[in-house]
C-alpha cells in the first residue's frame, strides 16, 4: 500500500459493496476490500463479539448498532490480520479480498433522518454579506447556537450517482412574477457528515460530554443546491426544493478511532456559548479538503482547497444542540456540517462564494469558464488527514449533472 494512499492500514473504513449482486459489508485497505462476511466464515473474526446475522443486512445499520466495542474489535482484528504474515486472512486472501477499483459501492447506511447544519463562520459571513450587507452578515442567533434544518433523507445518494438538474419556481430580479423552469444557478456545497452510531429515546438528550459516544464515523458530503430556487422559496421556513433534489455521500465511513490522531482546536468562540454547549476537549479535526470540477469530456480543475478544522461549531456541539430539546436520534442518521469555507477565496466551499453570487467567472484549466454548474459537469470531493507516516483519507465523492427533464 502506497504511503500516500487514502485507505492505509491506519484507516480501514467501513462500507457496503455488491458481490454477486448482493450488498456485502467490507473494510477498505488500499485497492482492495476485505469482505467481512467471508472473513467471518473463515474464522477471521472469531471472538470479536460480532453477531453474524448483521453481515447479511443490506446496510451497516445493524452492524453499527452493536456498538463501538464490537465495531472497533472487528476493525482492530482486521488490522492485526493484515500485518500478520501467518494470519487466517492471509491464508484465505483469495476468497476474502475483492478488487475495490472495480467494485460497485452502495450507500453504506439506511438514512432515517438527515440534518444539515450551517456551521462555518466564513461561509455564513460571506453569504450574509451578499444578501444583507457587511453590517448584518451574521444573524443574531448565529454565534449562540449551531443553526440547522431537517433535510430530505430519501434523496441522499452514493458517490457516482448522476444528479438531474432540478426544476422549480424562480423570481428573476427584473421580473414582477416568478417563472418556472430548470435552475440556472446550480451549485455545490463542500461538506462533511457524521453518522449516528447509537440511538436515543424520545425525550432524552445527548450531553456534550457523552456526544462522542454517539458518533460512529464520517464521510464526505456534497449538498447540491439550486440557488435561484432557494432564493425565492426560503423565506420564512428555509430550504425546500432548492436542496431536496439530491445530496451525494462518499461510500466509505471513516471511524472516529481512525481520525483520533488528527484532533485539533477549533476557532475561538466569542461570545462563550451556553453551558450545555461547552466542552474542554479539542472538538475539531484537521481534514484537508478539495473540490474539483470536470466538464463533459474535459479536464479536471481544482476550484477549492479547504479544511474541516475551520468549522466554528463542532460535531459534538451540533449533536448536543440537536437533542437538547429531547429529539431522539437513530443509528444511521446523517448530520452534515454545512458548507465548509476557509478564510480566503481559494478555500470557499461553494460556487456562490467563489464567483461571489455569479458576478466573477472562474476559468478552468481547459479555458472554459463557469459561474454555476452546466449540464455534463462532474464534481469531485476529496479529503484526507495526514501526520508523519499516518494518512487517513475518505476516497472520492463524485456526481455528474444531467439535463433536466423536458
Amino acid at each position: 500500500i502506497a504511503s500516500n494512499h487514502d485507505f492505509s492500514i491506519y484507516n480501514l473504513p467501513f462500507g457496503m459493496f455488491l458481490r454477486d449482486n448482493v450488498p456485502s459489508p467490507g473494510i477498505a485497505i488500499g485497492d482492495y476490500i476485505v469482505d467481512l462476511r467471508v472473513a467471518y466464515d473463515k474464522g477471521v473474526l472469531e471472538g470479536t463479539g460480532l453477531i453474524p446475522s448483521v453481515l447479511s443486512r443490506p446496510t451497516l445499520n445493524d452492524f453499527i448498532a452493536q456498538g463501538k466495542k464490537v465495531t472497533s474489535a472487528v476493525r482492530n482484528r482486521i488490522q492485526d490480520q493484515l500485518v500478520d504474515t501467518d494470519s487466517l486472512l492471509r491464508k484465505h486472501k483469495d476468497a476474502i479480498l475483492v478488487d475495490r477499483l472495480t467494485a460497485q459501492m452502495c450507500l453504506p447506511v439506511e438514512v432515517g433522518d438527515y440534518t444539515d447544519f450551517y456551521s462555518s463562520i466564513e461561509h455564513a459571513t460571506n453569504v450574509g454579506i451578499m444578501f444583507r450587507g457587511k453590517e448584518n452578515a451574521l444573524m443574531p442567533n448565529w454565534k449562540h447556537l449551531p443553526v440547522g434544518y431537517h433535510g430530505r433523507s430519501s434523496s441522499i445518494v452514493v458517490s457516482g450517482t448522476d444528479i438531474k438538474r432540478p426544476k422549480g419556481q424562480m423570481k428573476p430580479a427584473d421580473a414582477d412574477a416568478p417563472v418556472f423552469g430548470p435552475t440556472k444557478r446550480l451549485d455545490i456545497e463542500l461538506e462533511m457528515a457524521f453518522i449516528i452510531g447509537k440511538s436515543t429515546q424520545l425525550g432524552d438528550s445527548v450531553s456534550i460530554n457523552t456526544a462522542e459516544d454517539y458518533i460512529f464515523g464520517m464521510t464526505l458530503f456534497n449538498d447540491w443546491s439550486a440557488r435561484d430556487i432557494q432564493g425565492w422559496e426560503y423565506v420564512p421556513l428555509g430550504p425546500f426544493l432548492g436542496k431536496n433534489f439530491g445530496s451525494t455521500m462518499s461510500p466509505w465511513i471513516v471511524t472516529m478511532e481512525a481520525l483520533e490522531p488528527f484532533r485539533t482546536e477549533g476557532p475561538k468562540q466569542d461570545p462563550k456559548p451556553l453551558p450545555y454547549l461547552q466542552n474542554d476537549r479539542k472538538g475539531n479535526y484537521d481534514i484537508r479538503l478539495e473540490v474539483s470540477l470536470q466538464p463533459e469530456n474535459g479536464t479536471d480543475t481544482i476550484i477549492c482547497r479547504s479544511n474541516f478544522k475551520y468549522m466554528y461549531w463542532s460535531m459534538i456541539q451540533q449533536l448536543a444542540h440537536h437533542t437538547v430539546n429531547g429529539c431522539n436520534i437513530r443509528v444511521g442518521d446523517v448530520m452534515a456540517s454545512g458548507t465548509i469555507s476557509g478564510p480566503d477565496k481559494g478555500s470557499y466551499g461553494s460556487l456562490l462564494e467563489i464567483t461571489w453570487g455569479g458576478k466573477e467567472k472562474i476559468t478552468l484549466s481547459d479555458g472554459q469558464t463557469r459561474t454555476f454548474l452546466e449540464d455534463g459537469d462532474t464534481i469531485h470531493l476529496r479529503g484526507f488527514s495526514e501526520s508523519g507516516e499516518k494518512r487517513v483519507g475518505f476516497g472520492l465523492c463524485s456526481g455528474k449533472i444531467l439535463p433536466a427533464d423536458e
